[in-house]
C-alpha cells in the first residue's frame, strides 16, 4: 500500500513539474496575488519580534516591472519596559523582475516603495504616531505551474516613530527607530 502511494505521488509530482515547463513568464498585464506568513523583527533591543500573515495584490505594468499593494495582520510587540503596541504596515511597492518576460522557473525580484504603518493597542500612557517610511525588498518566486509559485522574501523599512508617554515626572515626547526587518514565505498566484 505504501509503495502504491509513493509511486502515485511521484507520478503526480512529475506531471506537475512537466506541466510547469509550459509558459511560466511574468508578462505585462499579469495579476499577482501573494499570501505569506511573515516574521517581523524590529531593529531595537527594546522591542520583541512577532509573526503574522500578509498578502499583496499586484499588476505587471511591463514584462519586468510590477506594482503591488500589500498589508499584514497586526503585529503585537512587547516592550522591555512592560508596555506594548500593535503595528500594521501597508505598502505600495514597485518591483523589478530581471527575468520577467522569459520562461524562467525562478523569478527573482527587487522592490522599493513607500510604507505607512498604523499603530494601535498602545499600553496605558503610550501614544505612537502613525508614520510614512521608505521600504526595500528582495524576493523570489519558484514557479511550480504557469499560475502557481512558492515565494520567499526579506524586506526592510526605515521607520522613525514619534511617541508620547506618561512618566512619573510628566508626559514626555520623543522618537525611536523601529526599522523592522521582515522575512516571509508563502504562495503566489498569477493570472
Amino acid at each position: 500500500m505504501f509503495k502504491t502511494k509513493l509511486v502515485s505521488s511521484a507520478i503526480l509530482l512529475g506531471a506537475l513539474f512537466g506541466a510547469s515547463q509550459a509558459a511560466m513568464a511574468y508578462e505585462a498585464g499579469d495579476i499577482l496575488i501573494r499570501g505569506n506568513v511573515i516574521k517581523e523583527d524590529p531593529d531595537s533591543g527594546k522591542i520583541d519580534s512577532d509573526k503574522n500573515w500578509g498578502g499583496s495584490v499586484g499588476v505587471m505594468v511591463m514584462d519586468k516591472l510590477g506594482v503591488t499593494l500589500g498589508s499584514t495582520g497586526n503585529f503585537k510587540h512587547d516592550l522591555d519596559n512592560g508596555g506594548s503596541f500593535k503595528s500594521q504596515p501597508i505598502d505600495l511597492m514597485a518591483q523589478f523582475y530581471p527575468l520577467g518576460g522569459n520562461d524562467a522557473r525562478i523569478q527573482p525580484y527587487a522592490g522599493i516603495g513607500a510604507n505607512w504603518t498604523h499603530f494601535t493597542g498602545e499600553s496605558d500612557g503610550l501614544s505612537l504616531d502613525n508614520t510614512w517610511a521608505p521600504k526595500a525588498e528582495l524576493g523570489v518566486d519558484l514557479m511550480i505551474t504557469d499560475f502557481l509559485a512558492v515565494n520567499g522574501f526579506v524586506n526592510y523599512t526605515d521607520i522613525n516613530v514619534d511617541y508620547k508617554q506618561n512618566t512619573a515626572t510628566g508626559r514626555v515626547s520623543d522618537d525611536f527607530d523601529y526599522d523592522p526587518i521582515a522575512v516571509g514565505a508563502g504562495v503566489t498566484f498569477s493570472f
